[in-house]
């Protein structure tokens, strides 16, 4: 059995940030930027900035947020590279520090294994908080977890930004896709074409 984590946002579909892109729909980006600040200075933690971050969205409705979350394009040969996987023996998980409304779609529709990712609060049907479940470091926690679980005998992690970093760390190899200033892999790609090419040589010899 082997083993791919995801990242979402930016790599497997259009959106680089669900957070960017509500603060946007929504008319609120200018305060987020604000809080983004707040974090990357250290003076708030993840927690905090995620609930500061859907505090701007209270009340908006379940429906405004599905109806931007089913408009996300995937990323070119999407289907194809996941299809290409599970024929090889690979569980899928999706690492997403973005928002559910969007990874839990992807995971659906692409058949994912697993999949982690922030969650918005509805009450009666609209934002009334946030659940936090994969801070800026936590996809490396999560992937070590799925680790010890799943024991597989290979670990492949795509992702594209700082925070995927992390779970860069804990795979047998990382692929950054047109990757953010300062992050690296052991392999640097433009399309998910090329991550299959790259995992049809790893699995060659296997």
């Amino acid at each position: 059995m082997r083993l791919i984590a995801f990242d979402v946002e930016g790599t497997l579909v259009k959106a680089r940030s669900s957070w960017v892109e509500l603060h946007k729909r929504f008319g609120t980006w200018e305060k987020g930027k604000e809080y983004a600040q707040l974090f990357f200075s250290g003076k708030i933690d993840y927690e905090k900035w995620a609930e500061l971050d859907a505090s701007l969205w209270l009340g908006r409705s379940r429906e405004e947020i599905l109806e931007w979350a089913n408009s996300v394009e995937y990323n070119d040969y999407a289907f194809e590279l996941v299809e290409f996987l599970r024929e090889n023996g690979f569980k899928i998980a999706l690492l997403s520090s973005g928002l559910m409304c969007l990874a839990g779609r992807v995971a659906r529709e692409l058949k994912a294994d697993y999949v982690f990712a922030n969650e918005l609060v509805f009450k009666d049907g609209k934002v009334a908080g946030v659940i936090p479940r994969v801070n800026f470091e936590g996809k490396g926690v999560i992937l070590r977890q799925l680790k010890e679980q799943l024991k597989p005998e290979l670990t492949v992690a795509v992702g594209d930004g700082l925070n995927d970093l992390s779970m860069f760390r804990e795979a047998d190899v990382a692929i950054a896709i047109n990757p953010h200033e300062g992050v690296e892999g052991d392999h640097v790609v433009e399309s998910l074409r090329e991550v299959r090419e790259i995992i049809e040589g790893l699995i060659g010899g296997r």
